[in-house]
Parts: structure tokens; sequence; C-alpha cells
């Protein structure tokens, strides 16, 4: 049965270090130790942002759906809005939620799933989890961190495919026409 390239590479690993460890306890050496190892390395680097894109999402007023054993549940539809970056821009196509609960702690739980499409056409799907706080319960917060995952086509927007973004919110439209400005960073070891 032939396994996967992905899978086949971490059993190699995986045998690697099994291997080093045993050997080394046979031989009566001190064993094989990943923290040992990590130790003799210098620290890692802290990944480092790119800009992509500031989006305005306009929102409908929260339906609540009650209280449940996570705490209490909305529902937002998102009905629109448009982002724009250096090298993508467009509008949010109408038809999304953001589902938000809010936790016995006072934070917010959010996950927004919503297409954008970009002003060549292409449709983008997401879904962006995120977790909101502030100590009133209105702005400003003093946590307000997302992590957009990206589903673009084939073609020129495939590199949000393959990279880890994260994002802040912040305030955007009145309260007659609710909107969250989010503003996106893509993740990167260079």
């Amino acid at each position: 049965m032939k396994q996967e390239a992905g899978v086949q590479d971490s059993m190699t690993r995986r045998s690697v270090l099994s291997g080093a460890a045993t050997a080394g306890a046979l031989a009566g050496a001190a064993p094989f130790s990943l923290a040992a190892a990590a130790d003799a390395q210098p620290a890692p680097r802290p990944p480092r942002t790119e800009w992509i894109y500031d989006a305005v999402v306009l929102l409908q007023k929260e339906i609540p759906h009650g209280q449940t054993i996570r705490g209490k549940r909305f529902r937002v539809p998102i009905i629109g809005g448009d982002f724009s970056g250096p090298s993508i821009r467009g509008k949010i196509i109408p038809g999304g939620f953001d589902w938000q609960l809010l936790r016995s702690d006072g934070y917010w739980e959010l996950q927004a799933e919503y297409f954008m499409e970009t002003h060549d056409g292409a449709q983008i799907h997401v879904l962006n989890r995120g977790l909101w706080h502030s100590p009133n319960g209105d702005w400003p917060a003093d946590y307000n961190i997302s992590t957009p995952q990206f589903e673009a086509p084939d073609g020129p927007y495939a590199w949000m495919n393959q990279f880890i973004f994260t994002g802040t919110i912040g305030p955007a439209g009145t309260a007659e026409a609710p909107g969250v400005k989010l503003s996106i960073f893509r993740l990167t070891t260079s």
C-alpha cells in the first residue's frame, strides 16, 4: 500500500527521532532529547506581518438566539462592504453571517463566513474566527484579534491559500448601520 508523501515524511522523521533515542539508550548514552536540541539552537524569530488589506464589513443588527451551555448566542447577517490593499481590492458579497458567542468571562467568540469578490471577478471564500473583549462591552476593545482563512480559486489570488493570516477588528458604521473594520495581515517567516 502506497503512503502519501506527507505521511511518509512524518513517519521518517518519527523513525529517526525514535531510533536516535533508542540507540542512545542502548549504548549507555543519555537518550536523545528534543528539549536539549532546542536549547542548543538560537531562539526562533517570531513571524513577520505584512499588511494585505483593510475591509469594512457592513452588518445588520444582531439576532439573539438565547442562552446556551457555552454562553449567549447571536447571529449577525453580513450585508456587504468593500476591501482594498496594495494588491487586492473588491467588495464583500451580501449573504454571509457572523456567528457570535458571548461567554461568561465577557469575551466574544466570533466566526464569520462570507465571500469576497475582487475587482476582476474572483470569488474568495472567507472563514474568519476571532476573539474580542472590552471591559465595558463597547469600543475600544482591549483584545480584538482574528484569524481569517481564505479559499481562493486558481489564478492570481491562489497565494491566499498558501499563508496563515491574522487581523484586527475595529469599529465602523453607526448604530443604525453597524459594521466592523478588519485589517488583515499575512504571517511570514522571511
